[in-house]
């Protein structure tokens, strides 16, 4: 690699450097610690220390100097680079080469060896180099510009590195690499951080140690930004068992946002996949690249500062500048443009904000261009309102690309524009019939009381017109004069702020209006400005006749979820006059009903029937379930779902802001949790269930324009304000008694109602009366003190904290699952835990490198905590050869096959842990008789199958014939006949037989060829093996003529005998026939259905009674299966074996594809 010539000094280099050659001008190096067969302490340094270093500050192994005649100053101007992050064109595979180098020395001798002896000035040979090695520089740029932006190399050879390292499938795509180190105590070691889609890896080999670190992403529990003692900045990785930190990162900030992206992403598809969407970029998993998960972070920033819905994909954010006419200047901000929209948001936070839906959007128009406007573009909406950008930079692609945005908005959402409409917001009293601007929205025709039967019947629902609190306007403690004059000060106000700042959606969102908000909306604005500040407006005008087709769909059915809806419906503000009749219980029946129908994942959960009743007291019914739609899907995401995930997020990020904002309450009260008991309905009611309603219903109205901001402040202004309260309070029940006491006396200006607070019995009467707060000044306290939180910090400590709450719900889970298994086995507690984390981690395998099959079927969270994780056969098999003690070699397989058959009772082709762990559980403590009885079902049906691998194959083996005697020789010479002692045992045995137990087939003949072989391979490798032969050939040899005898008897009973036979050979004696009469010919009903051939003509079978009391004749044989087993090795063999195992499983099947492929 040629080099920008650059001056070196060698007084203090030479120690560190060896000369390979030289000439008068130019000489070739090798640095110390590269290619040296001896290897000598100075070299090991010196080579260990370029191991370590970052890429950019990695030294070359050699390198070529340009040598001026009477200087002490050399010039290195082409170096062989090390291949790891090395940006050369010509790089080999294997790393750093004497060859490459060779072929810059040769280049030189030929090139300007000779020609630099004709330079008599010293100075003019060093330009003439320069000149030259430049232009060579030059040339290589630009001929591997091309190939570099397809595919660097660099990344390249990272890639390669990461797939020799880790021995991953390719499955595992590597996302991103870096340059670190990974603190291990107080010593650091330097190496490189490798991220791929599933894992984090590390590697380093400093000093002949290599270090690998593989950490997956859904074990981790925390990601957070820390410091050491040594170093300020550092990222630490939280797991269940270890603490990493990992630091010295060129770029610590990308590094970080990478990681939250990945952990993020992984966590969220693998153990949230009730509630989370991926991206469309981010599907398929191993096509995520840094560049998507960029994209991500920005696109959900983008949807969560301007609370737009998830579908919204951000096109571009530009630098440019506003005009805002209220402050007569332009003010310097970003635009956003996605799919629907046209965003504005000011650098100054808080100064200004737009939202423009591209179906509101009548023009988009390139201005001239001048100095004072340099490259202007006005958006024209409806409401006869321009919006001038300036300083767009490539102003032309922008256009065209909003141009055919537009043009197919409005396309797909066609807009009736009237000119001759024009009615005025500030005329809206109560509830106009429309606030904004030109257009007309589709609404469905109401229908007469009188024919509202007549119409159910036919095809549109009977919905109501107007807000229900219309209906109800309650007299109270106030004067209807001074309730007037107030409602006219607030419509005064938002009048004036409209002609200012505009009356529509598209209006300029300042400071101003939020303190506007902060006061109060007036009644009859609320509705209708909610609608705007969510955005729910453009819902509802892009799907005129939406909810009524839902409506009507959705009527007379019934399931679970109306159920749930009926029980709920009398419980939704029953104060209230609106929902003590049949027409506020009818709509919000209605709306609710018709949500469930369009969202079913969602459906219908507690709280939505309290959120959705206010929205009907102050919003249309169809306008009332667009702005459900709003809260639910994008203001407060993953709230509404079977384990309320995003509302615990929530709660999570509560306790982080509250150490922060008031350390002293933190500190008194050590377990906030217990907080949560009073403060999640906070967050999944928007206070509207702890505080009174004309109270709470000024909550919502900051909520809707700060989305969850609003609620976070606010309950920190609760807090504060009871702090000394809390305090001095004994335990936690005391303190929740604080707060209950505080919100219910919490009171609103506007309030038409009674005095706060006697509603609540629980209060004695000498206890002293708690004072009355106003939620005006509650509101305008909790910005002033609190309102610093930013959308991205909000976002930030979401992302982190939703790691933490998953991670929860996975330590419940496998709690759960424990407590339930523990009773039933004789598993060590801890050992258990181990198998649960190997049996997830199979099932996680399975997810990261596998086709998606169904995996809601394998981790649904809605399911009972043992079925939550399911295996399929495959994933046993593995998990049978790492932790089974019944290993057979080549035959372990085929009888993981036959175990799991066995175990999957419900033939869904899964199992879960808690069946895993009984049969382990019968391998490892079971009794002698347990374990027979497991080998005998495994060779039976439903486990030995007819199309079984192995069942065809017969055992051919001089051991097992059956011309052997059943008398055998002693060691003394003395000869023991085992006939009668057998049939004792079997008698025993029978008669100690629970009768309640289901009595098990017989085994055919084939089955018990299979059962032996079983054995055989089972006692491969063992130290008695020898012993254990002998006893099994023996024990074969009895079993093998038990059956025959049996058969013989059966025969006799049912067929006449032939000719030529042996009478002996034919008829057993009396003693036989009643010791297998018993066990033979009493045949149960399923050996009859399963066996009817057999049975019919007294085919060769053995009972389990035959098998088992055959066995315990031989005391190797009982020691075999008595002996004590300990699992704990196999346990750490397999937590060190699971991944390889996997990947050489993936290797082979891949194989016969590159066969087939291969020409």
């Amino acid at each position: 690699m040629w080099l920008k010539p650059e001056e070196v000094l060698l007084k203090n280099a030479l120690k560190l450097w060896v000369t390979q050659k030289s000439s008068c001008y130019f000489i070739l190096q090798r640095r110390r610690g590269h290619g040296e067969g001896g290897g000598r302490l100075t070299g090991r340094l010196v080579g260990a220390l370029d191991a370590v270093l970052d890429s950019n500050a990695r030294v070359a192994p050699f390198r070529i100097l340009l040598q001026v005649p009477g200087s002490q100053v050399y010039s290195p101007i082409a170096c062989g680079e090390l291949l790891s992050g090395s940006d050369v064109y010509w790089a080999v595979a294997t790393g750093a080469t004497l060859e490459e180098i060779n072929q810059h020395w040769d280049w030189l001798e030929q090139n300007l060896l000779h020609t630099l002896s004709v330079f008599d000035n010293k100075d003019d040979i060093a330009s003439f180099v320069k000149g030259k090695v430049k232009a060579l520089i030059a040339e290589e740029t630009s001929s591997r510009l091309a190939e570099q932006e397809e595919e660097p190399e660099k990344f390249r050879e990272a890639l390669v590195k990461f797939e020799a390292r880790f021995n991953f499938p390719e499955a595992e795509k590597l996302v991103t690499y870096y340059s670190c180190c990974c603190w291990k105590g107080r010593v650091p070691r330097q190496g490189w951080l490798y991220l791929s889609i599933n894992h984090l890896c590390f590697y380093s080999f400093l000093l002949g140690k290599e270090l690998k670190l593989v950490v997956p992403w859904v074990d981790i529990q925390k990601l957070e930004r820390t410091s050491n003692v040594f170093l300020t900045d550092t990222i630490r990785i939280t797991t269940r068992n270890k603490e990493r930190d990992f630091s010295m990162f060129l770029n610590l900030d990308e590094v970080f946002k990478i990681m939250e992206q990945l952990a993020d992403v992984t966590l969220r598809r693998l153990l949230d996949n009730e509630g989370f969407d991926l991206d469309p970029g981010l599907q398929e998993p191993s096509q995520i690249t840094k560049r998507d998960l960029e994209a991500r972070a920005q696109n959900e920033f983008f949807r969560a500062f301007f609370r737009l819905p998830r579908r919204e994909k951000l096109h571009a954010v530009l630098d440019c500048s506003l005009w805002t006419p209220f402050s007569r200047c332009h003010t310097a901000g970003r635009m956003f443009t996605s799919d629907s929209y046209v965003c504005f948001a000011s650098k100054e936070a808080g100064c200004c904000k737009v939202i423009l839906p591209l179906r509101e959007v009548v023009s988009i128009e390139k201005m001239e261009d001048t100095s004072l406007l340099p490259s202007p573009v006005i958006v024209s909406i409806r409401s006869k309102m321009a919006f001038q950008f300036i300083e767009l930079a490539d102003r032309d692609s922008l256009v065209e690309s909003l141009l055919a945005r537009l043009k197919q908005v409005h396309a797909d959402h066609p807009v009736p524009y009237d000119t001759t409409r024009d009615e005025d917001l500030t005329s809206s009293v109560c509830h106009s019939a429309s606030m904004w601007g030109d257009h007309r929205f589709g609404r469905i025709e109401m229908v007469s009381s009188q024919n509202s039967e007549e119409r159910e019947k036919e095809m549109s629902p009977q919905l109501h017109p107007e807000a229900l609190v219309a209906g109800f306007r309650r007299s109270g403690s106030q004067s209807p004069d001074s309730r007037l004059s107030r409602e006219q000060i607030k419509m005064r106000l938002w009048n004036d702020h409209f002609v200012e700042y505009g009356r529509t959606v598209c209006m300029f969102r300042t400071e101003k209006i939020r303190k506007l908000v902060a006061m109060g909306i007036p009644e009859s604005l609320r509705g209708k400005l909610w609608l705007l500040f969510s955005d729910a407006v453009t819902d509802l005008a892009s799907h005129p006749g939406y909810y009524g087709n839902l409506v009507e769909e959705s009527m007379g059915k019934c399931c679970l979820v109306t159920e749930e809806i009926e029980r709920d419906l009398h419980r939704s503000l029953p104060e209230h006059p609106a929902f003590q009749n049949e027409t506020g219980i009818a709509a919000l029946r209605r709306v609710l009903t018709a949500y469930a129908h369009r969202n079913p994942r969602i459906g219908y959960c507690q709280s939505m029937n309290i959120l959705t009743s206010l929205l009907l007291l102050y919003a249309e019914e169809e306008e009332a379930f667009w702005l459900l739609v709003a809260v639910c899907e994008r203001m407060l995401p993953d709230y509404f779902n079977h384990r309320v995930i995003g509302a615990q997020v929530d709660q999570s990020v509560f306790e982080e802001l509250i150490k922060e904002q008031l350390p002293e309450l933190a500190e008194h009260m050590h377990d906030l949790s217990a907080l949560a008991s009073i403060s999640l309905s906070w967050f999944l009611t928007l206070f509207l269930s702890i505080m009174p309603l004309e109270s709470a219903v000024n909550v919502v109205d900051c909520f809707f324009y700060d989305g969850i901001k609003a609620i976070f402040q606010l309950g920190l202004a609760v807090l504060e304000a009871n702090a000394e309260d809390l305090c001095s309070s004994k335990d936690d029940s005391q303190a929740l008694m604080v707060l209950s006491r505080f919100l219910d006396h919490i009171k609103s200006e506007d309030s038409p109602g009674p005095r706060p607070g006697s509603h609540h019995a629980f209060f004695s009467d000498g206890q002293e009366p708690c004072p009355v707060t106003d939620i005006a000044d509650l509101i305008r306290d909790s910005y002033e003190k609190f309102g610093d939180q930013s959308v991205a910090q909000i976002e930030h400590m979401r992302c982190k904290h939703r790691m933490r709450v998953l991670q929860g719900h996975e330590d419940t889970t496998k709690q759960n699952v424990l407590r339930v298994v523990i009773p039933e086995v004789s598993v060590l507690p801890e050992d258990l835990e181990e198998l649960y984390d190997l049996f997830k981690r199979e099932h996680m395998m399975n997810c990261y490198w596998e086709q998606p099959g169904p995996v809601a079927l394998r981790h649904d969270p809605s399911r009972p905590y043992t079925e939550q994780y399911r295996i399929d056969g495959r994933q046993f098999a593995r998990l049978f050869q790492l932790v089974s003690p019944w290993t057979c070699g080549a035959h372990t397989e085929i009888l993981a096959e036959r175990t799991f058959r066995l175990l999957d009772e419900n033939m869904d082709h899964l199992i879960e842990f808690k069946a895993f762990v009984s049969c382990l559980d019968i391998m490892y403590n079971g009794e002698m008789n347990e374990k027979i009885k497991l080998l005998y079902r495994l060779h039976i049906p439903p486990a030995l199958t007819e199309n079984d691998r192995d069942s065809q194959s017969p055992l051919k083996n001089p051991l097992l014939s059956t011309s052997r005697p059943l008398v055998f020789g002693k060691s003394n010479g003395d000869t023991v006949d085992y006939q009668k002692q057998l049939k004792q045992m079997i008698k025993d045995l029978a008669k100690e037989k629970d009768k309640t137990e289901k009595e098990l087939p017989k085994m055919s003949q084939r089955e018990f060829i299979q059962f032996c072989k079983t054995l055989y391979s089972m006692f491969h490798e063992d130290p008695e093996e020898n012993d254990l032969y002998q006893a099994i050939a023996t024990v074969t040899t009895l079993l093998l003529q038990i059956g025959e005898v049996g058969q013989r008897g059966s025969s006799s009973g049912s067929c006449s005998q032939e000719g030529g036979e042996e009478p002996q050979a034919s008829a057993p004696s009396p003693e036989q026939d009643s010791v297998f009469a018993d066990t033979h010919n009493g045949k149960s009903p399923r050996e009859s259905q399963v066996f009817p051939e057999e049975a019919a003509q007294g085919d060769w079978t053995v009972s389990l009674e035959h098998i088992l009391a055959s066995l315990l004749t031989e005391q190797s044989l009982v020691n075999f299966f008595e002996k004590p087993l300990d699992i704990k090795p196999k346990l750490e063999n397999a937590k060190i074996n699971q991944y390889s195992l996997k990947t050489c499983e993936m290797s082979r099947q891949s194989q016969p594809e590159l066969k087939l492929s291969s020409p």
